[in-house]
């Protein structure tokens, strides 16, 4: 069994903002982060989307399910960090949303996902990077140790 780590970070600044009506929430969310040359980071949000696209990892079959959404639907949050994968930021984030039923559905933020609105609050960390490299366990590229 892998004994618990940590690395040791600070919050160096803050970008708070909105995105475009229209654009990508993910692929928005990255080219921030690489405009602004984040290498380890939290980013948060709120707002709205006009569709979506969502994941959940098959552990069993060690690949993503994708999931699209059609309908608007309200962001209750989102919850991702940054990190580096192959030497540039990456945002991997969770989202939490709600269809006009009220009923809450989320899963991993996928490529696809159309903002309709949307503020975000990226916190940039100071100390090591934070590399992913694939990790033979999971399937997944995780943190290296």
């Amino acid at each position: 069994m892998m004994a618990v780590s940590a690395k040791q970070c600070r919050v160096v600044r803050c970008a708070v903002g909105r995105l475009e009506h229209g654009s990508d929430l993910l692929a928005s969310l990255t080219d921030l982060c690489v405009k602004e040359g984040v290498r380890a980071g939290r980013v948060t949000a709120i707002g709205a989307v006009s569709r979506a696209r969502l994941a959940m990892y098959d552990q069993a079959g060690r690949q993503y399910v994708y999931t699209d959404y059609a309908s608007p639907a309200e962001i209750l949050s989102l919850a991702g960090n940054v990190s580096l994968k192959e030497g540039r930021p990456m945002v991997h984030s969770h989202v939490t949303l709600a269809g006009a039923d009220g009923r809450a559905f989320g899963g991993h933020l996928a490529e696809g996902t159309v903002v309709f609105a949307c503020e975000y609050v990226l916190e940039v960390f100071g100390g090591p990077d934070f590399e992913r490299e694939h990790d033979d366990v999971t399937g997944l590229h995780l943190w290296k140790e």
